[in-house]
């Protein structure tokens, strides 16, 4: 089985420091739509895992947050594509729960409920965060520079600090474009 995770905000949709509230707010990134649907036609599972310390913070609830991601699934269907599950983390960043990145809590319960290894498995983000927390569980880290990207690029690219092995891409369409080409 071909499985890759993705992060969602700054890698699928857009991205927002006042946090994707609505189905409205969804925005999608141009081209991360088709991405996704090239990649499911091409036999890859594809998993969402994505911190939503939204709840936490009381700035939108668990039924708007369905309502947010049946959006990203209609959108990604009438692509041509399909996300085959949804994984997310709740909790703030003073939690210190196991599950929020760059914890890698949810991409150890994505490999149980799926019964894969995730032993080289691409996990795309556009954080620090994203990428620490697929190299703790064995992922291979791919930063894309849309979203925070960039910003991870410039401040993390150049020093040293992304996880040994990253790949570094414009965005979700190029990722797709590299593993399509590797894993026809």
């Amino acid at each position: 089985m071909k499985l890759i995770i993705l992060d969602r905000d700054g890698v699928i949709n857009h991205d927002s420091d006042a946090f994707i509230k609505s189905p409205d707010e969804w925005l999608p990134i141009p081209g991360s739509l088709e991405a996704i649907g090239r990649l499911s036609q091409a036999g890859w599972r594809v998993v969402v895992a994505s911190n939503q310390s939204g709840i936490a913070r009381g700035l939108f609830s668990m039924e708007v947050l369905g309502a947010i991601h049946e959006r990203m699934r209609q959108a990604v269907a009438e692509a041509g594509g399909r996300i085959d599950a949804i994984f997310f983390c709740p909790h703030g960043p003073d939690d210190h729960c196991a599950c929020r990145k760059p914890q890698p809590g949810m991409l150890h319960d994505i490999a149980q409920r799926l019964d894969v290894r995730l032993d080289g498995v691409p996990l795309v983000g556009d954080s620090l965060r994203d990428l620490q927390a697929a190299a703790a569980a064995g992922c291979t880290p791919w930063l894309v520079l849309t979203g925070k990207g960039r910003k991870t690029w410039d401040t993390s690219g150049t020093s040293g600090e992304l996880p040994a092995g990253t790949e570094v891409r414009d965005d979700l369409a190029a990722v797709a474009e590299a593993l399509l080409k590797a894993n026809p």
